[in-house]
Parts: structure tokens; C-alpha cells; sequence
């Protein structure tokens, strides 16, 4: 009987050994952000009059005047093993923008995925996750300027669709997508499908990333997103390139620059489709990010970006020449204040364009520049 129990005990602690062993790993984390802000404009109104919204920047994010709230954010994750899951859920104005093309109760989703690491060098995700495009990000705890880029604001925030990462080597890396049409994040009402690659490389003194995306926005889609409108546009291809570079344990140089451009498409008639023969629309930019620490506590930084839309561009300027041209350029100085997960952001911002697309402070007229001060408190938990 000895002879027979003691191989039959050695194999019994051996099989739960080799169970504890493989058992995968299982974690759950929560994270996320609050912000709010107050903004004042030094050459312009402070204050909606007759329905009319305090001039802004013509960006995303911190444009109303006054005291105002920007989102609070809460981030959960799950991972078992090899696969896990994401959910990222905004609340507030900012959230809202984020997510502009959601209805009903998915817009308070910002990010929704399911991803498996297929190997050390492979993971696939299916789902809606921010872009890769652009310097910035929505949440702003990832953001040394509080106030967004021009570049970053009229570029893609989210995209839903399948994707592949692979670390080529310890430097590089590469991503291949398809997705919906940009922003559209609950499902996909055009029919059509956009394509996205990257090209990543980084060290640890930086990173440089170029991204692409092509593939038509809009289908066939009308003014109030329907399917069968009278005009739609052709296909997008935007081209992006971000790099940044620690000069010095206390200096950082980020540098962004990007080119987006739109085909003009077809128009739906009766009898049939036909091209419509104008130029292609569109915009491009460069920005670059200055950052110095002067403790760990302090930094201060600085953000200078031109802007230019040809053709009547993405709107965003909204006062064109007779070609439809218009340009803006913007510097920003921000200085971040840590106070533990506390961020105090101090902001001075000028923009200045070509166009007069500000309206002035007696509101009976328009101008080409806006100065404006704000300060924000970010706390990331």
C-alpha cells in the first residue's frame, strides 16, 4: 500500500502545482479625472449676449467663458491572462465633445474595447478607442497645455473598427486598422470603411510616430447624417507626424505636424451621380511644444502652432478669402503646478489669423486676434 499511496500523492501535489502554475493572472484596475476651469477673454466680451456664445479659440474643449466644468472621467479595466478589456466613461462638457457623434446613452463613452495579446509581439483589439492621430489627447491629465491645438481639434478623436499592434524590435512598432468613418462610434451609418496605419519608433530620450488614414467619411450620408443625401464627399487622407525629445533631464522639445485633405466627391441626382469638378478641401499644420522643469513641483511650457484650411478647409475658421483660404497662428504659454494628483494649469493664449474671425468687445464688429487667460485644476486619481 506505501508503495502504491506515495506515487499517487507525489503525482496528486505535482497536478495542483502545474494548476497553480498555469492558473493566468487576473487583475482589475480604476482610474480616471477630474477637471474644471475658468476662462476670460482680455480683448473681447466675456458673457453670452442675445444667444451668442463668448468668442473662443476655435478649438475643442475649455471655450466658455467664465467659471465652467470640463469632465470627469473614470477609466476601468479587466485583464485575465492574455485578454482583457477597457471601458472609459466621460461625463461633463468636455466628454460631450469628445464624443459628438454618440446618441442616446453610449455618449458618455469614450473609449470601448476588447484586446488579446496574441503574443509578446501581436495584440489584436476590436472596439472604439481614442486616435493615434495628433500631439494631444481628450483627457487633459496627458496634456501639458490645458486649451487644445487647432491640428488635434479638427483631426479624428475616436475610431471603431479592428486593429493589429506589433512590436517589430525593441524600437519599432507598427499598426494596421480598419475602422468606421471617423467619430462615428456606436456603429457605422455610411457603408463605408476608413483604413489606419502607424509607424512607430522609440527610445527611451523619444518617440517618433507617422500616421496615416484614408477611407471615405461620409458615405453617401446627408446634412443630418442620413443615408441617401444629395452630396457626399470623397475620401479623406490624412498624413500625421509626431516626435518628441528630452534635450535634458529638464528640457523637452515635441514637435507635431499634419496635412489633411478631403476629395470634393459626387453629387446624387435623379438620372444618376456625377463628379463634382472643384478643387479637393482640406488642412494642414505644424506645432511645436516647448516644456521646462524648474522643480518638481513647477514646468512651464510653451506651444506654438500654425493653421492653415484651403478650399473652406474643415470649417474651423469660418471667415475664408475669395479662394477659401484662411490661417491662424497660436502660442500658448502654460505652466503646470503639481500639488500631488492636484495639476493647477495657468494658461495665457493668443491667437492671430489672417481673417477677422473674433468678434470685438463692443460686439459691433470683428477682429483678426483674441487674447484670452485661463486657469484650470486637473486631478487625476
Amino acid at each position: 500500500m506505501k508503495k502504491i499511496y506515495l506515487p499517487l500523492v507525489l503525482l496528486f501535489a505535482l497536478n495542483s502545482y502545474a494548476q497553480e502554475e498555469e492558473a493566468p493572472t487576473k487583475s482589475f484596475n480604476i482610474s480616471g479625472s477630474a477637471d474644471v476651469y475658468a476662462r476670460f477673454n482680455l480683448n473681447s466680451f466675456n458673457r453670452n449676449y442675445e444667444e451668442l456664445v463668448a468668442p473662443a479659440p476655435a478649438t475643442s474643449f475649455a471655450n466658455d467663458p467664465g467659471f465652467a466644468i470640463g469632465m470627469a472621467n473614470v477609466i476601468m479595466s479587466y485583464e485575465m491572462g492574455n485578454v482583457g478589456a477597457v471601458a472609459d466613461l466621460v461625463f461633463g462638457p468636455r466628454g460631450e465633445d469628445a464624443v459628438f457623434n454618440s446618441v442616446g446613452s453610449s455618449n458618455i463613452v469614450n473609449q470601448l474595447y476588447a484586446y488579446w495579446n496574441v503574443s509578446d509581439k501581436v495584440t489584436l483589439t476590436l472596439g472604439n478607442w481614442n486616435t493615434y492621430l495628433g500631439y494631444e489627447v481628450i483627457s487633459p491629465t496627458a496634456n501639458f497645455n490645458y486649451s487644445t491645438s487647432y491640428m488635434f481639434s479638427y483631426g479624428p478623436f475616436s475610431h471603431t473598427g479592428i486593429k493589429a499592434d506589433f512590436a517589430l524590435n525593441d524600437e519599432f512598432s507598427a499598426m494596421v486598422a480598419v475602422m468606421n468613418p471617423t467619430d462615428y462610434a456606436e456603429f457605422n451609418p455610411a457603408g463605408s470603411y476608413t483604413l489606419g496605419a502607424q509607424l512607430g519608433y522609440a527610445k527611451d530620450a523619444g518617440s517618433a510616430y507617422l500616421n496615416f488614414l484614408y477611407g471615405d467619411q461620409d458615405g453617401k450620408l446627408d446634412g443630418n447624417g442620413n443615408n441617401g443625401g444629395d452630396v457626399s464627399a470623397g475620401s479623406t487622407f490624412q498624413v500625421d507626424l509626431t516626435a518628441g525629445v528630452d534635450v535634458s533631464d529638464e528640457f523637452y522639445l515635441g514637435f507635431n505636424t499634419t496635412y489633411n485633405t478631403t476629395a470634393t466627391g459626387e453629387a446624387f441626382t435623379d438620372t444618376g451621380i456625377r463628379d463634382v469638378d472643384e478643387d479637393n478641401f482640406g488642412f494642414y499644420g505644424a506645432a511645436i511644444y516647448l516644456q521646462y522643469s524648474l522643480s518638481d513641483s513647477f514646468a512651464l511650457g510653451t506651444r506654438g502652432e500654425y493653421f492653415k484650411e484651403f478650399n473652406g478647409g474643415a470649417g474651423a475658421l469660418g471667415v475664408y478669402d475669395a479662394e477659401g483660404d484662411a490661417g491662424v497662428f497660436a502660442v500658448t504659454v502654460s505652466g503646470n503646478i503639481a500639488l500631488g494628483d492636484l495639476m493647477l494649469i495657468p494658461e495665457v493664449r493668443l491667437d492671430s489669423a489672417d481673417q477677422d474671425v473674433f468678434t470685438n468687445t463692443d460686439l459691433d464688429g470683428t477682429q483678426g486676434s483674441l487674447a484670452s487667460l485661463l486657469l484650470a485644476a486637473v486631478y487625476k486619481f
